[in-house]
């Protein structure tokens, strides 16, 4: 166990760090067009107080596999206020995601893993990862993506985050898991970035990033600045045909493994992926998988790669269509997914949102 909470509490009443310093310089916010003045200050407070109450909730009941119905009206709830097309344009939506990350920042700063992993969610697809021995960040962002610059973090919170991260894996190519500064950040510091050979193509940084091997099961080593050494197995995944997408399985020196599937999806006839897919398990085992919510056979997937634990991530990606933006309550008969499947089963399922966090300590029985 950690004994964090103590430390964490008196440095969050005493940092001298201000919700000036966690955002973005930026520009003031567009309203909704469609509201006078009144409209979108009430629009505002309406957020502030559901906000507040979201908070509130899911301090009571953190993420754990097992049902909560409390947490789960309280993610709905953040659905609904998520959902306005202006909310990345919104203070109380800005402010909501900036305490929330530095919140987390401080846990990761201050946060030692004696067993198991401390798994953080920040933004969309970003993941930090932690155990003895490596910290491994996934798909790490500023937020820019939302398309409001008041929304995205600051260079020293991202500044901050890289200091505390051993290695960078980067998806794809999308604005919303590639972030070319925080690469060249993670570079800069002898940090290894591991990403598909099209992202930042023709540019310098290119030919700095790491390029393993896309190839199913081929085991391969990456040795990190601190001294230890992954064991990874990068998948060749692909959203759609034409944009490839990394999937590492990647063995930390303890000998977890944790899987993070960027925008992984095949559709109609092309679903070339599912040869590799559909056989994870029968040469690996799997802790963490996080694939993302909205990918049409997350059941399948789930099934071949039969992790321990399934965490979805990408729900609420402020800088897509409010249709567009999957919410914690799935949607999947509009979307046409497998997801209410995945939830019935028994593989064991965790919703984590903007700056939560899970201790996860591999189970003594295997996953069905």
């Amino acid at each position: 166990m950690m004994h964090f909470r103590l430390l964490l509490a008196i440095l969050l009443l005493s940092s001298s760090v201000s919700m000036a310093q966690n955002r973005a310089a930026s520009t003031p916010g567009i309203p909704d067009p469609c509201l006078d003045d009144k409209g979108n200050a009430y629009m505002d407070r309406q957020a502030q107080e559901f906000l507040a109450r979201v908070n509130a909730t899911l301090k009571k009941y953190p993420p754990k596999p097992s049902p909560q119905t409390e947490r789960q009206s309280s993610l709905l709830l953040l659905d609904a206020v998520l959902h306005d097309k202006y909310a990345a344009y919104r203070r109380p939506v800005q402010d909501f995601f900036h305490e929330r990350i530095a919140k987390t920042l401080l846990e990761i700063e201050n946060t030692k893993v004696e067993q198991g992993a401390m798994i953080w969610k920040l933004y969309n697809m970003g993941f930090i990862i932690r155990t003895k021995t490596v910290t491994l960040a996934f798909d790490l962002v500023d937020g820019k993506s939302a398309l409001a610059d008041s929304f995205a973090l600051s260079q020293n919170v991202l500044s901050r985050l890289i200091r505390q991260c051993d290695v960078l894996f980067v998806s794809h190519y999308h604005r919303d898991h590639a972030d070319e500064a925080i690469a060249k950040q993670f570079i800069d510091n002898g940090k290894p970035v591991v990403a598909p050979p099209q992202i930042w193509a023709g540019k310098p940084i290119h030919q700095t990033i790491t390029h393993l091997k896309r190839q199913a099961d081929t085991l391969q080593e990456l040795a990190l600045k601190n001294g230890q050494k992954l064991k990874i197995v990068l998948y060749p995944g692909h959203q759609m045909q034409q944009i490839e997408n990394n999937v590492p399985l990647v063995y930390t020196p303890e000998g977890l493994s944790f899987s993070h599937m960027g925008d992984q999806i095949n559709e109609g006839p092309f679903m070339i992926d599912y040869e590799w897919i559909d056989h994870v398990a029968k040469n690996h085992k799997v802790d963490v998988l996080i694939p993302p919510s909205w990918t049409n056979e997350i059941f399948r997937i789930v099934k071949g790669f039969k992790p321990a634990l399934v965490i979805p991530g990408h729900e609420n990606e402020l800088g897509h269509p409010v249709d567009d933006r999957v919410p914690f309550w799935g949607d999947s008969e509009f979307l046409q997914l497998t997801y209410p499947e995945l939830k019935a089963s028994s593989f064991k399922t965790l919703n984590m949102t903007w700056g939560e966090t899970f201790h996860y300590v591999r189970p003594t029985t295997p996953s069905k």
